[in-house]
């Protein structure tokens, strides 16, 4: 008897092999094979625009793309993966982000799988790339697992390390990265115990000294009382964590000073303060002055917008077509490397100097994929996320 499956979730074969496909490329297919129709093709990936009115986007996903695409007999050039994009250059044309050559035949059912590896994952690699250039050089760590498909936490938290973020606390999101996981303690650990005092020495009596510790403070009373109950209590307290429900909250920026304010009157200055539960875009700017040395971020990181590409045919056997709405032929996009402006060009044309600038502008589209062979060198998260950083101090949000 054949084992059900018992998560939803599709395998790396299902995947490769069309199978998470839309039922209509899987048709397109079919009538192109039974009418003997064998055209050669440049596809182009680009969005008409970003979500939210964000002004630029972080890719992410490019490796999964060289992944699926492994042995399909197609070359496909593409911008590298963290590179910061916008939706459209200064003349209002669309980015290509991605382009896609070879037998439409041989790539048409792995349309929506490609996109579904990188519409996803860039808007949280964008999310957590704007929360990074809001809070600056404070600790930032990825708390959303829990809102999130466990089948796709791993690629999520990474696009939330890529854009930004500095730790992660899902265990094998952080092993896959090669990281180690972050996080303190759950509610559920303090009530079990029946009192706060019980729970925080427990775990420094438990947890192997190398885990900061850092004590949850706002489980029973009021936050400024736990506050003083753990600095206490644990000897080498390294943070408190505040996590008050927004319903509970009041002035949040309030409560964190008057907890700072209180840790420091009775000598307790080296402990921090990290804090987490509903944090956005929103309430960061208004908490980023706040005396917080330390934030977590779930739910709006991991449920981010998804940037919309779609993938659109511009060429057929060397000459240009499009549908409307889109131009026709490849293209080639250029990136000035100090003012970070964008222009879109044909593959054909010659290399373009910035009005502003004046320097050489950068060609951002790159060999991928070659006859079904990756030829970029993919670099690590660690590298991307390093480049992610260097590249933000380019643009505002």
């Amino acid at each position: 008897m054949k084992r059900m499956k018992r998560f939803y979730i599709a395998t790396d074969k299902e995947i490769k092999s069309g199978e998470t496909t839309d039922i209509y490329f899987r048709r397109t297919r079919e009538i192109l094979i039974k009418k003997n129709i064998k055209k050669n093709v440049v596809a182009e990936v680009t969005c008409s625009s970003l979500p939210r009115n964000w002004k630029w986007g972080v890719l992410c996903g490019i490796e999964e793309v060289a992944n699926l695409f492994q042995n399909c007999r197609v070359d496909i050039d593409a911008i590298p993966e963290g590179e910061i994009f916008t939706a459209r250059d200064k003349n209002g044309i669309r980015i290509p982000i991605m382009n896609i050559k070879g037998p439409y035949l041989e790539f048409c059912e792995l349309e929506t799988p490609m996109l579904g590896l990188i519409c996803q994952t860039s808007g949280v690699a964008t999310s957590s790339a704007r929360i990074r250039k809001i809070l600056g050089e404070k600790l930032i760590l990825s708390f959303g697992v829990r809102r999130m498909h466990p089948g796709v936490c791993v690629a999520l938290d990474r696009a939330a390390y890529i854009g930004g973020f500095d730790g992660v606390s899902c265990v094998l999101s952080a092993r896959r990265l090669g990281i180690k996981p972050v996080g303190t303690m759950p509610h559920a650990l303090i009530i079990i115990f029946g009192n706060q005092v019980d729970a925080w020495k427990a775990f420094d009596e438990v947890i192997d000294e190398e885990v900061p510790r850092i004590a949850l403070c706002d489980t029973y009373y009021d936050e400024k009382i736990e506050v003083v109950m753990a600095s206490e209590a644990i000897r080498n307290l390294s943070a408190v964590r505040l996590d008050t429900p927004g319903s509970r909250r009041g002035n949040f920026s309030e409560i964190i000073r008057e907890v700072r304010w209180e840790l420091d009157i009775r000598g307790y200055k080296d402990v921090k303060i990290f804090i987490s539960g509903g944090l956005d875009e929103e309430n960061l700017r208004e908490l980023v002055n706040a005396p917080v040395d330390g934030f977590g971020v779930g739910t709006s990181v991991s449920n981010a917008p998804t940037i919309d590409f779609a993938m659109n045919i511009v060429e057929i056997d060397k000459k240009p077509v499009a549908k409307r709405g889109v131009l026709g032929g490849e293209k080639q996009v250029y990136r000035c490397p100090e003012c970070f402006e964008f222009i879109v060009k044909l593959s054909t044309d010659d290399g373009v100097i910035c009005d502003n600038c004046n320097v050489e502008m950068e060609p951002l589209l790159k060999p991928l994929i070659r006859n079904g062979k990756t030829v970029a060198k993919l670099q690590s998260a660690q590298e991307i996320r390093k480049k992610v950083l260097k590249e933000l101090s380019k643009v505002e949000v």
